[in-house]
């Protein structure tokens, strides 16, 4: 074993194979190290903010931390698996910028604050804790496009991290806040809520765990194939396509996304990325611009497989109601609980670091589908187990 595990994740083998095969190869999915550290993100009462109507603040947010630690790995050149939650995120991070991500993220969590009122809880929990606190944490790499590939995490140790961020009694120590500007260059939000695909009449943002984590991998492969025949193929399930973008050029579209970047609205900066705005319009009806569009459908991020599964799907109400059936029979078998949130279009927010070949689209139902879904799910959870 190497001394130097930073670039454990990056030298995963990418796997091809049809997920729900994957899931049960025990084989494919290697241990993290145990220097490793597992930070998350969370909005506190980010439900209360959806409905209250921030549910883009909430997205942004959200998005932003993604960024922030983005930049700081790709400076090291180190990739970071990461898991979009709608209200926050979960980033598995090596040693060696470990304190350079929560020293950005905590400069973000201030600026969260000043700017929106919005209390970001950022968090870290050693990998060696969870280890040795008896939870599990096993990842593999996957790609269902040429060019875009996922982490998939398996166990519970990152719903032990996240119950215990998420308690009241959590303490941050060890971490200097006192950091440069924070880098959230190529955070964008450049698109209109997006209506589903043709021969579609809706979107679905479902959230599934497992009642067994002993049994999480043969649960999780049978819910994702219960979607591939009810569904098709993830392709015939994403809920973008190029046909329903709808490009946002409004100055109060524009200045939230820089308050979100810089902290404040510059004029002149704004009056930029207006004319950039505008530029955009010609660039898309390019080659290069219309290879662009079709790479962004590929690297939307509809799927999060981090201990439970998260996914934001188009079909018909035909289709949800074969497939809620189907999850009531899982259910009522004591292998899952689910939950779900339907809205008539999905949100997109982007990390661009490149628009060859180095983008990220982070997707959610409209109205804040997976922070709905979430609140159905702890309900569920809380009757079924009687915890609060």
């Amino acid at each position: 074993m190497p001394s130097n595990q930073d670039h454990f994740y990056s030298n995963l083998s990418t796997n091809k194979i049809l997920l729900y095969q994957l899931l049960v190869k025990k084989h494919l999915f290697k241990q993290i190290p145990l220097d490793w550290h597992v930070i998350i993100t969370d909005i506190k009462s980010s439900t209360a903010a959806v409905n209250a109507g921030l549910h883009e603040n909430v997205n942004l947010i959200a998005t932003g931390s993604i960024v922030a630690v983005l930049n700081t790995a790709f400076k090291a050149n180190i990739t970071v698996p990461f898991f979009f939650g709608g209200d926050g995120a979960t980033f598995i991070v090596p040693p060696g910028i470990v304190d350079g991500v929560m020293k950005s993220l905590l400069k973000y969590k201030n600026n969260t604050s000043e700017n929106f009122n919005i209390d970001l809880r950022v968090g870290i929990v050693p990998v060696a804790e969870i280890y040795a606190r008896g939870h599990n944490l096993q990842i593999c790499k996957f790609a269902s496009a040429e060019t875009f590939s996922i982490p998939i995490v398996l166990g519970d140790g990152l719903a032990y991290a996240e119950k215990l961020i998420k308690g009241e009694d959590y303490l941050l120590s060890g971490h200097d806040t006192a950091s440069d500007e924070i880098d959230l260059s190529g955070m964008q939000c450049r698109w209109d809520k997006i209506e589903p695909p043709e021969n579609s009449e809706e979107i679905v943002t479902l959230i599934v765990i497992a009642q067994d984590y002993g049994q999480q991998a043969d649960v999780f492969s049978k819910v994702i194939h219960h979607l591939d025949q009810i569904y098709g193929s993830p392709e015939k399930r994403q809920p973008i396509s190029v046909s329903k973008l709808i490009f946002r050029t409004s100055f109060n579209s524009l200045g939230q996304e820089m308050k979100h970047r810089l902290g404040k609205i510059k004029f002149f900066e704004l009056v930029k990325s207006w004319f950039i705005n505008i530029y955009g319009y010609i660039y898309f009806r390019t080659d290069r611009g219309k290879k662009y569009l079709k790479q962004l459908v590929e690297m939307s991020d509809t799927l999060v497989i981090d201990g439970r599964i998260n996914t934001v799907i188009t079909g018909t109400a035909k289709q949800r109601l074969a497939l809620a059936q189907v999850l009531n029979q899982l259910e009522k078998n004591n292998e899952i609980l689910y939950a779900f949130y339907v809205s008539g279009e999905s949100v997109m927010s982007c990390y661009v670091r490149d628009l060859e070949d180095d983008h990220i689209h982070f997707v959610d139902g409209a109205d804040g589908g997976y922070t709905r879904a979430a609140g159905i799910l702890k309900q569920k959870i809380s009757h079924k187990f009687n915890v609060e």
